[in-house]
């Protein structure tokens, strides 16, 4: 092969000589003007320099397409991290929230056992200061996680120091914690709560008066638990030419638990124990009636309590019923710890209080 350049009149050529390598064949020419061969330079030049620019980026294309799809498999790792970050907080709510009524419950056992419930268990052990937590779309989460494990950490401090001194309490005063009310004379499903302890306006007399215990509503028939050990003292009618008051308890079940308690039960249906009998706790007791001085068909139950002069004073019964949860127990909590200011409650007859 063999370039050779030449002039004709109008432009510059390049002929380009092609020989094959057997010389009985023909011989190829190839004539390029000056504006041919220009094109050829540029184009020749403008593929070199596009191959040159994909080689230079083409490392840093598939590393950006790397890093895009890296970084959108963060985001979701991060979000699948806080839907968990936040299911956890709120299991750590629901749990603080079991830890209050636990303590709750506890200051209640306190009460019914008459032991001390000062400030001292509720300060027990030292409390856990929450941890630093890095400024992020989540450190709100982490903050209040910290804040409630916190919390938590301190009421399962006090918790076990109240169990642990019930605990020693009752293997040391086994004969008052049987015979202290602690359960619902109706079981939970079969009453609801008509008339609590405490002032109220009377269904009679449309008078303000003092309601010595509660009336639980439930269906006649539906039989009524002894809440602790004792003796019935009284079951029966109480005659009316002793005592109107008590006679318009109607059919009546009276229990003596202990030196500390008696248990009041009106307005039964059908009695089924007898003066003298000892009785245990859940055994049946009576059915639920609607008899004397009642206007549907519901349990009165009472708890009177030794005091100090030697009378037995009513208290309110939902602080000792420990299976059940009332609405407002921490208001009943507060008013339990107080002096009582009941004066006007009817004192046990003869019969029952002897």
């Amino acid at each position: 092969m063999a370039n050779s350049p030449r002039k004709s009149a109008e432009t510059t050529v390049l002929e380009i000589q092609v020989h094959p390598s057997d010389i009985r064949r023909r011989v190829w020419y190839f004539f390029l003007t000056q504006r041919q061969i220009n094109w050829t330079i540029a184009i020749t030049a403008a593929v070199v320099l596009f191959l040159a620019l994909n080689l230079f980026l083409a490392p840093r294309v598939i590393g950006n397409l790397l890093s895009r799809s890296r970084y959108q498999a963060l985001v979701v790792e991060r979000m699948r991290h806080g839907e968990r970050l936040q299911q956890l907080t709120d299991q750590m709510a629901a749990l603080d929230k079991e830890t209050e009524d636990l303590h709750l419950k506890m200051n209640r056992i306190y009460l019914t056992y008459g032991l001390e419930s000062d400030q001292k268990s509720a300060g027990a052990g030292y409390p856990l200061e929450p941890r630093a937590v890095p400024d992020s779309i989540y450190s709100g989460a982490i903050k209040r996680g910290n804040a409630l494990e916190a919390q938590i950490s301190q009421q399962l401090n006090v918790l076990g120091t109240f169990i642990a001194e019930v605990d020693t309490f009752e293997s040391a005063h086994g004969d008052q914690v049987r015979t202290t009310p602690s359960t619902s004379p109706l079981r939970r499903s079969e009453f609801v709560l008509t008339s609590p302890f405490g002032n109220r306006l009377s269904p009679f007399t449309k008078e303000r008066d003092f309601h010595p215990g509660l009336d639980l509503a439930a269906a006649t028939g539906t039989e009524v638990y002894s809440p602790a050990d004792g003796v019935v003292v009284f079951a029966g009618r109480y005659p009316l030419k002793q005592s109107v008051s008590w006679w318009r308890y109607g059919n009546m079940v009276a229990v003596r638990n202990g030196e500390r308690f008696i248990t009041l039960f009106g307005h039964l249906e059908e009695v089924k124990v007898r003066s003298g009998q000892k009785v245990v706790q859940g055994e049946v007791l009576a059915t639920v009636g609607n008899t004397g001085w009642s206007t549907n068909p519901h349990l009165h139950y009472e708890v009177r309590r030794l005091n100090e002069t030697g009378e037995f004073e009513p208290v309110d019964p939902r602080i000792y019923i420990l299976d059940h949860r009332w609405r407002d127990e921490e208001q009943l909590l507060v008013r339990a710890r107080m002096a009582p200011d009941f004066r006007d409650y009817e004192p046990l007859p003869r019969l029952i209080g002897q």
